[in-house]
């Protein structure tokens, strides 16, 4: 009998890593459309700027490294990396900043490491915190909904801002942003933690507005949905979504139980910013996610938790894509304690 030795990600579903791949993209569909819905079609111009960097990335290195290109590029890994951090990143963001995330992404978070089945970290993560870090100023800056724009932003005038930074107009995307009161916050999250600071908001008085926050409810809403049908489909597990939502509901329950005048309420966390995303798509992640059963649950509870963390007393406003780098560093701690006892064998 023989027996094939290969890489995570370890899945037991009789399905291909392309297969695979193709219905997590398929399933990211609801979120993008609401994503594009609200914020325009620069979400779109995104996500193929990150998809070409991202083959020819991976393309590169998969040469430079002597590896077959058809079944390494085929496998959808690449694109889903690029999907991911379309989503992630201000849809009129600069062009150069799309390609640098990808590229380090792709060649420094994936193939420094071994290529699909070997990196100890999320590679979009890593290419969306690489970002975060060197320019916080253009990453925690997403524009208004269209429709409380005075100038509504069309396909040319998103092509122009991202690859010149100015409309056919000369209108710029400060400009832009400032026809709605200089409305500029990164998500709900980050207008509450402002308020909080200027003292012109405290969270004993906060209420959730539907309408003021539509485009990020019905957003997380879209995500929930394809993140429901991939654990139909057996894609995923429900073992880390459920254990991270709880987990970040728990503690910003408690936490604002406890301290009401510094802490956000649960249900600002739950439809805010990347919640369902990071939960039902990033988290879910067959190659940096624990592995055993008791592990998956003990790795979501702690994302949760430090998603909750990061967002009340950290200087980010979202905090999933630290949670889960943090997290992914405590997965061979936590495979190692749980993994299941084989009884006879010393």
């Amino acid at each position: 009998m023989a027996f094939r030795i290969a890489s995570s990600p370890f899945t037991h579903n009789r399905q291909t890593t392309r297969q695979i791949m193709i219905q997590v993209m398929l399933a990211c569909l609801p979120g993008l459309l609401a994503l594009t819905y609200f914020f325009g079609s620069g979400i779109i111009i995104q996500l193929v700027i990150a998809c070409v960097t991202a083959l020819l990335a991976e393309g590169v290195v998969l040469t430079l490294r002597r590896q077959p290109l058809a079944s390494r590029l085929g496998d959808g890994s690449a694109l889903l990396t690029a999907l991911l951090l379309a989503l992630s990143l201000p849809p009129l963001s600069p062009w150069w900043m799309m390609m640098l995330a990808t590229a380090f992404a792709i060649v420094i978070a994936k193939q420094l490491y071994g290529g699909l089945g070997h990196n100890p970290f999320n590679p979009a993560m890593v290419g969306y915190v690489v970002l975060l870090i060197s320019f916080p100023v253009q990453m925690t800056s997403w524009s208004p909904q269209q429709s409380l724009l005075l100038h509504p932003v069309s396909l040319t005038d998103s092509m122009a801002l991202i690859f010149t930074g100015v409309t056919p107009d000369g209108l710029t995307l400060t400009q832009l942003r400032a026809t709605v009161d200089g409305i500029t916050q990164a998500t709900p999250l980050d207008g509450f933690k402002t308020g909080l600071r200027t003292g012109t908001l405290t969270a004993l008085h906060y209420r959730w507005d539907w309408q003021a926050s539509a485009e990020w409810t019905w957003a997380n809403i879209g995500f929930l949905l394809g993140g429901l049908y991939l654990i139909w489909r057996r894609v995923i597990s429900w073992h880390i979504p459920l254990s991270l939502l709880g987990g970040m509901l728990i503690g910003a329950g408690l936490g604002h139980w406890l301290a009401p005048a510094v802490s956000a309420p649960p249900l600002l966390h739950l439809f805010s910013g990347a919640t369902m995303l990071g939960a039902l798509f990033i988290a879910t992640d067959p190659v940096t996610a624990a592995t055993t059963v008791r592990g998956r649950v003990i790795f979501g509870a702690l994302t949760g938790l430090l998603v909750w963390l990061i967002r009340t007393w950290g200087g980010y406003p979202d905090g999933v894509a630290f949670a889960v780098l943090l997290a992914n560093i405590c997965v061979p701690l936590i495979d190692h304690y749980t993994q299941p006892r084989v009884y006879g064998h010393r």
